[in-house]
């Protein structure tokens, strides 16, 4: 049965709406027995409008995941949250149907439209913007660290390697945030596969270069690569040379000459690490003057250098310090603050700061993470905070 302009005047009248205050298309809208999609046949997604317009310009949208992980978006740089929408109206999908704005841009006359729902849904999917999911990505390059081309590892080809392509199928984070945290783990490519150096021969590499910066009374602002890649091509290739140059300088260009500016920082924190590794806790004073010792001279070592690292325990007699790496701790914000407050009861601001800020979303503070996940109160006459929930 198809309606007529009587009866759509005649439903008008009744509804009490003034046909001229309206549009003069009518759509009328019918289950038909091409009817097909019933609801679950699809899902809708809700998307914002920078979205829209990426995937109007052919870009895609991933869902990534394994089964056992809560799925996300992603587009080439950034990540979403999935999440499913009741809505108590029911969406109707219908083919071809034109909107109130679109029929205003059209010349029509008075005329019916009979159009077939095609589906509907009582739900759609909508997308909230969260951290990318990357501590996956260090724990599968660790499975097997690159420990040098001549290592027995390498001659071994049972140890797992990852591509990109694999990292992008296995890692809930779009390409550009893997990218840029594949260079905050200091990976590098080699043969095509994304590797970790082992700690101990990323240390040797370093060893290298610091040494020959001193043989050759260089300033640590103005390494000169070709000379770094002939002197040292006899103990290291030219791969992994210029890879370290890399994770502990700046690449710049003078006169057609390519130089490094080395980092103290980064080298000061490297070697803490290296001195930290294998001791439980370490005196502070004991420590500082066996770090000083160990960096390049001078080169001035500060405990400010090693945030997120290694931190100091300021109560105990003596003071000392230990390594706490911010990448060892959970991704999750409670589990994070429960890790926090399981290892020291009170913490200040300045202490537990390089531990959450990387929680921290968009327009996200750390003291509003504090204010959600603590208690603060004076200790001293110093602000402390404290665990919000009992720790076991």
């Amino acid at each position: 049965m198809r309606r007529t302009r009587d009866e759509v005047d005649a439903t008008l009248q009744i509804a009490k709406l003034n046909a001229a205050e309206l549009l003069p298309t009518v759509h009328c809208l019918g289950f038909g027995p091409g009817a097909s999609a019933a609801a679950g046949d699809f899902c809708l997604l809700e998307l914002e409008p920078s979205l829209c317009q990426q995937l109007e310009a052919g870009h895609s949208l991933v869902i990534r995941g394994d089964k056992d992980e809560k799925a996300v978006l992603c587009s080439k740089d950034k990540t979403y949250d999935l999440k499913i929408a009741d809505t108590s109206n029911m969406l109707l999908f219908i083919p071809g149907c034109k909107t109130p704005d679109q029929m205003k841009m059209e010349e029509t006359h008075c005329n019916i439209i009979h159009t077939e729902i095609f589906g509907f849904s009582n739900n759609y999917w909508e997308l909230r913007r969260c951290r990318p999911k990357l501590k996956k990505l260090k724990k599968l390059l660790m499975e097997n660290t690159y420990e040098g081309p001549d290592s027995q590892k390498e001659k071994d080809s049972n140890h797992s390697k990852y591509t990109t392509e694999d990292l992008l199928d296995q890692i809930q984070a779009s390409e550009e945030e893997i990218m840029a945290q594949l260079q905050v783990l200091n990976a590098c490519e080699i043969g095509g596969y994304w590797r970790i150096l082992e700690f101990d021969y990323e240390m040797k590499l370093l060893n290298h270069i610091t040494q020959l910066v001193d043989s050759e009374s260089w300033s640590f602002s103005k390494v000169p690569l070709n000379t770094c890649l002939q002197e040292l091509g006899p103990l290291e290739t030219e791969e992994m040379i210029r890879h370290c140059l890399k994770c502990y300088g700046k690449r710049y260009t003078e006169e057609g000459e390519v130089y490094f500016e080395l980092s103290a920082d980064k080298i000061c924190r490297a070697t803490a690490e290296m001195l930290l590794q294998n001791a439980v806790k370490f005196n502070l004073a004991e420590f500082q003057e066996v770090w000083q010792q160990s960096v390049p001279e001078g080169v001035i070592t500060r405990l400010d250098q090693l945030k997120g690292l290694a931190l100091v325990d300021r109560h105990s007699r003596p003071e000392i310090i230990f390594l706490l790496k911010v990448d060892d701790l959970p991704e999750d914000n409670q589990e994070r603050f429960n890790s926090l407050f399981s290892l020291r009861e009170k913490w200040t601001e300045e202490d537990i700061a390089p531990y959450i800020e990387d929680l921290c979303g968009e327009k996200q503070t750390i003291g509003a993470l504090l204010t959600k996940y603590s208690r603060s109160s004076i200790q001293n006459g110093v602000k402390v905070y404290n665990s919000r929930r009992p720790i076991s």
